[in-house]
């Protein structure tokens, strides 16, 4: 599915809405952008039947300049099956991960989100990718979204129960169950699963 060109509008219109409320410091170009921001609410709301009250506050309730927002992921690869948790959000798998924390770089991201979706101790080895998300996936999304993709390898551990996921298994390629595609695609566990392990050292990972 191609992502709507309202969408498009609706999202860029609200990033230049929401910078323009950062920076001015005229009232009249204040109450301006105050608008603009509206009519992206408005605009989202009325093509995903949401209440515009709630679509301001996932959507349009940032300050600052508006960027990407960074989900990073855990890849763990063990006797050639891949680590994936069972979600309790959708009933779907998904590699472990989430949106980044504050003050962690993204490998103690990776790092963290495996331990706690998981319950497994690993080690971050190295960048696999770095992939737009919407770029990837079909479905509409009010986010612009980074994803970061870190090689991890197994130390210990097993799962243990936490309040986001109900299982963690290992899964081989041609074994997967379903996936959150929102989290990753069939295609993004292809190519961590075809990852050069060869040479962990060949991107910045810190």
């Amino acid at each position: 599915m191609k992502k709507p060109q309202w969408l498009t509008w609706a999202q860029e219109i609200q990033a230049i809405a929401q910078a323009g409320l950062a920076y001015t410091e005229n009232p009249f170009d204040r109450e301006r952008y105050g608008k603009l921001r509206s009519l992206a609410v408005e605009m989202m709301a009325a093509h995903s039947d949401t209440d515009s009250t709630l679509v301001k506050d996932l959507f349009a309730s940032g300050t600052g300049y508006q960027t990407p927002k960074v989900d990073v992921r855990g890849v763990v690869i063990r006797d050639g099956k891949i680590l994936l948790v069972h979600e309790k959000a959708d009933g779907k798998w998904a590699l472990p991960g989430g949106w980044a924390d504050i003050n962690l770089t993204p490998a103690q991201n990776a790092v963290k989100e495996i331990g706690e979706e998981a319950g497994i101790v690993a080690e971050a080895r190295s960048l696999i990718a770095v992939w737009d998300r919407n770029s990837h996936v079909d479905d509409l999304f009010p986010y612009s979204v980074y994803k970061i993709f870190i090689d991890c390898a197994y130390i210990s551990g097993g799962f243990t129960e936490n309040t986001e996921t109900q299982d963690a298994r290992f899964f081989p390629p041609d074994g997967l169950p379903e996936l959150s595609e929102g989290r990753n695609t069939k295609d993004q566990i292809a190519f961590c699963f075809n990852f050069d392990r060869s040479a962990p050292d060949k991107t910045a990972l810190d």
